[in-house]
């Protein structure tokens, strides 16, 4: 099933949540997360966290991992260790945004979250 989008690129204004996303068969795996910025102004910063669920429907009351506080275009990666069989089922994104200084108090990101299998990506690559 993976690799694929956990959020596909969109353009972010406001907190928010991105759809839930059913691993399937990559339950248990360790996850490579790559956040994509590839649209910013000046004086603003984006937290992105993935958070994690069994059902669907409980999403406990803290991420399973967040990316450190992002200023700036690029591509970031990071690495969700999911070795707990059967814990977690499905992911979703969830991002807080911040913008100071002068001008629009509005924030304006280009954002996109995608996941991938570690294993499978190494396997590829061998």
């Amino acid at each position: 099933m993976l690799p694929q989008f956990l959020l596909a690129e969109t353009t972010v204004r406001e907190a928010g949540t991105g759809p839930d996303l059913n691993i399937g068969d990559q339950q248990g795996e360790t996850l490579i997360l790559t956040l994509g910025i590839t649209r910013i102004i000046e004086q603003e910063s984006i937290d992105m966290s993935v958070w994690g669920s069994a059902d669907g429907s409980d999403w406990g009351a803290k991420p399973l991992i967040s990316f450190p506080q992002k200023f700036y275009c690029g591509t970031y990666q990071i690495l969700l260790d999911l070795s707990e069989p059967g814990t977690v089922k499905y992911l979703r994104a969830k991002w807080q945004v911040n913008r100071w200084g002068k001008g629009d108090p509005t924030p304006l990101f280009g954002i996109y979250l995608f996941v991938q299998s570690m294993e499978r990506r190494l396997a590829a690559a061998g």
